[in-house]
């Protein structure tokens, strides 16, 4: 049985005030939801160490949005798998689409933040997907497969039993245009088989998150379906009841 799991990424918002604020009122309602479900939130850097503290004596995990590739050093502004995990991390996004747009990154960079997550006890949640014009061009699926190959593939074995995939239709994130359940399936289920040209069996234990606008509106629904094992959420994360909310989208 795989994990449920609700991730909510946070980007670059809310004070450090605001994220307490927003940390209590998920630890308030976290009891309504199944508890088959894992909740993870994962802040800005500045505020893990309180947010941790908000999160104490629940259940709800700790994640950051990034890490260093390096492990310590003359790397200004970086911050280390390390560190996040000095304050409590238990999971770090890794290659989130954001980061290989707006900063760059590549399959070279994230083979070495993948390799600093393992090294630091962190789980990754290593996120793929294509763009509007990728996804026009019928490459879905070419992308999806080279995003894996090229930094999933390193892992070992023992490591590959502690990774979620996150899917991002980055054409469907602030365009106006929207993935149905149906579409999310289909390149969940072939995420699924390319995990398991490599890993075989474990392939069906690794958890694969939707990340494409999700909310409480189609949580269920896109939740339904056999290969979507839960979310990586973005803008409803800001809100405690919406975040809550799409928990309860798994049926019990």
């Amino acid at each position: 049985m795989r994990k449920k799991i609700v991730a909510g990424n946070w980007k670059m918002n809310t004070l450090p005030a605001e994220g307490v604020e927003l940390a209590k009122g998920v630890v308030a309602g976290r009891g309504e939801v199944c508890s088959c479900v894992n909740f993870i939130v994962c802040p800005p850097f500045t505020h893990l160490s309180e947010v941790a503290a908000a999160l104490k004596g629940s259940d709800i995990e700790l994640g950051a949005q990034n890490c260093a590739a390096e492990a310590k050093g003359a790397y200004t502004g970086e911050v280390a798998a390390s560190m996040i995990a000095a304050l409590g991390c238990k999971y770090v996004i890794l290659g989130h689409s954001e980061r290989r747009q707006y900063y760059g990154e590549t399959s070279e960079t994230l083979n070495k933040k993948m390799a600093q997550a393992y090294e630091n006890s962190l789980t990754p949640i290593y996120c793929v997907g294509e763009n509007l014009a990728e996804r026009e061009a019928e490459k879905h699926f070419d992308v999806v497969k080279a995003q894996i190959e090229e930094v999933v593939y390193n892992l070992t074995a023992e490591q590959f039993k502690n990774l979620v995939i996150a899917y991002e239709p980055v054409w469907a994130i602030g365009t106006g245009k929207t993935a149905t359940a149906d579409q999310a399936q289909e390149i969940h289920a072939y995420i699924r088989k390319v995990l398991a040209a490599k890993f075989g069996a474990a392939a069906e234990e690794c958890p694969i998150l939707y990340g494409g606008s999700c909310k409480p509106s189609n949580a269920a629904e896109i939740f339904a379906k056999q290969d979507v094992d839960g979310g990586l959420i973005g803008g409803a994360a800001l809100k405690a009841e919406d975040f809550l909310a799409i928990g309860k989208g798994f049926a019990k």
